[in-house]
């Protein structure tokens, strides 16, 4: 026992403080007052209209954390914070960073609850603020993957697509820029789809994309598309969800149409990549049956729906897509 120490208790104990200061800063704009260049605590206190006490304590954070540098009495953002959190760059994170703040953050604090109940602490159906935030978040978490996506499936077999739970649209988006004669139709909750179209009419390759309100579970499919991308809406339901959601796609596309199954899947113990395992809990809290899955999961899942997996393949970080076709 002399070697074993409560270092990592305190560390991952802790971690909650780390989180909130990185989503304070963002939400006062400490990054993007840096975005020009180093800047004085009085500087950054008259930009903010913080004063320069309580601004000390969010930019130590910050420093010690990684994100900030500080060089005697001036503050710069490192080369992570510049990339990722001034708004500068094609890859803004601060969106997802305002989702996790705003939305994930106060229900994380009911993971007890639905743990013991398995019953949502959550809801999907959002007020328009924060659908828009969660939209907006959610897109920015999962852009590198949906870019990866059109350069990982050869998609120009393909003539019409069906996005199933879509969100803002940002992956046929990706995919449509590369692959422009693609027909393509969202398909999505009506918050959520009011959100989509004010995104996909503000790109020159999406206007002409049709959306679709209605829920899968309830409303038909539409039918005749011969590609089918579901990006993360596995890890919202249940596996006996799941199947009558396969089910109920196998019965609308024509036999050779090909289904993308987009999620964190992971390994057959559900512990890597690690990340999944613990964003597992941010299912569980939003929808009460929310999950993370493996790929032998959805190989069975789809076995059992008319569909027969073809492939992995990793798109970014911890998100990979199932590629399959009917089977």
């Amino acid at each position: 026992m002399s070697d074993v120490t409560p270092e990592p208790i305190f560390q991952v104990a802790s971690g909650f403080m780390a989180a909130k200061h990185l989503f304070v800063a963002n939400e006062v704009g400490l990054f993007e007052q840096l975005a020009d260049g180093p800047a004085t605590l009085d500087e950054l206190a008259g930009r903010t209209s913080i004063s320069r006490r309580r601004l000390r304590i969010l930019a130590d954070a910050m420093v010690v954390l990684g994100f900030v540098e500080r060089h005697g009495d001036s503050y710069q953002n490192a080369p992570i914070a510049a990339a990722f959190l001034t708004g500068r760059t094609p890859a803004d994170l601060r969106p997802f960073l305002r989702f996790w703040d705003r939305l994930s953050y106060p229900t994380w604090t009911k993971l007890e609850d639905a743990i013991r109940t398995g019953q949502a602490q959550s809801t999907l159906d959002l007020p328009e603020e924060a659908q828009r935030i969660f939209s907006e978040g959610v897109e920015a978490i999962q852009a590198a993957p949906s870019q990866a996506l059109p350069s990982t499936y050869d998609f120009s077999r393909h003539q019409r697509i069906l996005d199933l739970g879509g969100g803002t649209g940002s992956w046929l988006t990706a995919i449509l820029r590369q692959h422009s004669s693609l027909e393509g139709t969202l398909f999505e909750l009506p918050a959520a789809a009011a959100v989509a179209r004010r995104h996909l009419a503000s790109d020159p390759a999406t206007q002409q994309v049709k959306v679709v309100e209605g829920d899968f579970f309830e409303e038909p499919i539409p039918a005749g598309h011969d590609v089918v991308l579901i990006a993360n809406v596995v890890h919202l339901i249940s596996p006996e969800r799941t199947l009558e959601l396969l089910r109920r796609t196998r019965r609308h596309v024509p036999d050779g149409a090909r289904l993308l199954l987009v999620d964190f899947w992971t390994d057959a113990t559900h512990t890597e990549p690690a990340f999944a395992a613990l964003i597992a809990g941010e299912f569980l809290v939003i929808t009460g049956e929310g999950d993370v899955y493996s790929e032998e999961e959805a190989h069975q899942l789809m076995q059992e729906t008319g569909w027969r997996a073809l492939e992995r393949e990793p798109l970014a970080g911890p998100v990979s897509v199932i590629v399959a076709e009917t089977a």
